[in-house]
């Protein structure tokens, strides 16, 4: 059976998983992660936030066997890592810390020494290859020496190395890490875009922006310990007493009077303000089902709705008040 034809097979078999059992990394005295539980299933994009020497890269590095738990098991798909690696990796893309590629090189000859590493036949490498460049829109550079990029280019084709073998799992460590703004807007699109090939993406993050603008859930890990893991809505409404803040976005401008104008319609909210430009936050109580009824009478008045998002400020309201409790 051909090798893409393989890994769609086992798509439609499999749903794609990956599940921290009491996972644990002592160096010595030191946890770096402690007893983690963590089980995510299906297509999404889930971020793994937690501040710096929280335990997010030695959760990554264990989920990918660079590095041996103390004890516990890291799954993927079901299979544990460390007893039976090639299985429980051959359906993974990963990224993890800030790799580099040879100046010398092209992407194209880059991803043909990756492609061979990674078992993906050699009659289906240069298919895969332009495939995996143009997801990360790179086309034009495929053949131009690597040494001329700009770091952001470089973290692209980086990304189309993780998804080189079309995995139905990918791990990314903080991928906008070091970027410029334009760089990190850059990368941010493409994981969007991966979310449309219907993998689960799990992604360790320190921006609180960025995971409310690409992600669908969240999971927050402090001193090694997971905190809570839950869609972004409903992190943001356990924390703040049951409200949710939510920003939404207009294709033309708004100003004050308008967003007045269309609170005054929804009688249910707590709160209506503007945020910048075309943009404007509604503060409500519920969750997701809440957060439902709110975006279908927001669509039935026309106004040119073209985003729906969790604030990141709700974000970070919830973040930091879950963070200062490990304190």
């Amino acid at each position: 059976m051909p090798f893409k034809l393989r890994l769609i097979c086992m798509r439609m078999i499999i749903m794609p998983s990956i599940e921290a059992s009491n996972l644990s990394k002592h160096y010595g005295s030191f946890a770096a992660v402690s007893k983690l539980n963590l089980k995510i299933e299906g297509a999404k994009c889930v971020g793994f936030l937690g501040p710096n020497g929280a335990g997010k890269t030695t959760t990554l590095k264990m989920f990918t066997d660079l590095i041996r738990p103390s004890s516990g098991e890291a799954l993927i798909n079901g299979i544990n890592v460390h007893k039976q690696k090639r299985k429980a990796l051959e359906s993974v893309g990963t990224l993890i810390e800030m790799p580099e590629i040879y100046p010398a090189l092209t992407p194209r000859e880059a991803l043909s020494m990756i492609a061979e590493i990674r078992g993906v036949p050699k009659a289906e490498r240069k298919t895969r290859i332009e495939e995996a460049v143009a997801e990360v829109r790179m086309n034009e550079w495929i053949d131009k020496r690597v040494g001329k990029f700009s770091k952001g280019m470089k973290q692209r084709i980086c990304v189309a190395s993780a998804i080189l073998s079309d995995p139905s799992v990918v791990l990314l460590d903080e991928p906008t890490s070091g970027l410029d703004p334009r760089g990190m807007s850059e990368v941010r699109d493409i994981i969007k875009a991966l979310k449309n090939k219907k993998r689960l993406i799990f992604m360790s993050s320190h921006l609180l922006s960025e995971v409310s603008d690409v992600c669908d859930e969240v999971a927050i890990i402090d001193h090694g310990e997971l905190l809570v893991y839950d869609t972004l809505s409903n992190v943001t409404s356990k924390v703040s007493g049951g409200e949710s803040v939510v920003e939404i976005g207009l294709r033309n401008t708004v100003d004050a009077e308008q967003v007045t104008k269309i609170a005054a319609k929804l009688p249910y909210i707590a709160k209506a303000e503007k945020s910048d430009g075309t943009t404007f936050r509604i503060h409500f109580d519920g969750g997701l089902e809440a957060q439902e009824k709110l975006l279908a009478d927001l669509v039935k008045m026309k106004i040119g709705i073209v985003s729906y998002k969790p604030a990141s400020s709700a974000l970070e309201g919830a973040y930091l008040s879950l963070i200062k409790n490990t304190l």
